[in-house]
């Protein structure tokens, strides 16, 4: 996997920690370590955000192999057109609260992550904090959602998860500090912040379907080549 792959995604997890103050950030400030001596305070979090990126490292490996297939089909193109328009399509429902995006079975895990949450927050055990960062990782978000189509479009299952991980650890600086200082953070740069994800969202969304017109841009829209030409017939 090339080290330009790497770094844009540890750029988009730097640029989803506005999403993620915005978002994640009452778990965050809500950690069951604030009133822990400052060494096993750091320790909690960052147990915490470990047990996050491990997730997405799993559901790199997971759509890793998904990715696989696409990359192997000559699918990437038209993936990547397909993806950001259904970004944009479930932000613009999103925004206007049109119920023909709601789907029950999605609620319903929803709900199942939010209930896993509050049963780990009320414990303030090392185990508990970090599996308390793996469920979080499972909560419904678009950027993630943005991180999984990038690793889908690496084409390699241990590229998929390296993504992932680099992704994970865009997002680490803001929601360690955001931990630890949380209480500094005024609510209404809180909102201001959480204005700013749908914007962030939408330009991701407008990102993919550029990337997958293929326009010749280096990094922006490249030109991708269909590997369906490559692959041994034998007879």
């Amino acid at each position: 996997m090339q080290w330009q792959i790497l770094v844009s995604a540890f750029g988009l997890g730097l640029l989803s920690s506005f999403h993620c103050v915005g978002m994640c950030g009452a778990i965050a400030f809500s950690l069951p370590t604030q009133h822990l001596a400052p060494a096993k305070k750091i320790t909690g979090i960052i147990l915490y955000n470990t047990g996050r990126i491990l997730m997405y490292a799993l559901m790199g490996i997971l759509f890793g192999v998904l990715g696989r297939t696409i990359y192997l089909g000559g699918f990437q193109q038209s993936f990547s057109i397909v993806a950001g328009a259904l970004i944009l399509l479930v932000l613009f429902g999103s925004v206007l609260h049109l119920p023909f995006f709601r789907i029950k079975a999605f609620k319903r895990f929803n709900i199942s992550i939010q209930t896993l949450i509050a049963k780990f927050m009320g414990k303030p055990g090392s185990k508990s904090i970090f599996l308390l960062g793996m469920v979080n990782g499972l909560l419904p978000c678009g950027l993630v959602y943005l991180a999984i189509t990038g690793a889908l479009a690496v084409g390699t299952i241990a590229g998929a998860a390296g993504f992932m991980i680099a992704f994970g650890g865009g997002t680490f600086p803001a929601m360690f500090l955001l931990s630890y200082f949380g209480f500094l953070v005024s609510v209404s740069t809180r909102n201001k912040m959480k204005k700013m994800v749908p914007f962030v969202i939408g330009l991701m969304g407008v990102m993919l379907i550029v990337r997958g017109l293929g326009l010749g841009i280096p990094y922006l829209s490249p030109v991708i080549e269909n590997h369906t030409d490559t692959i041994i017939n034998c007879h």
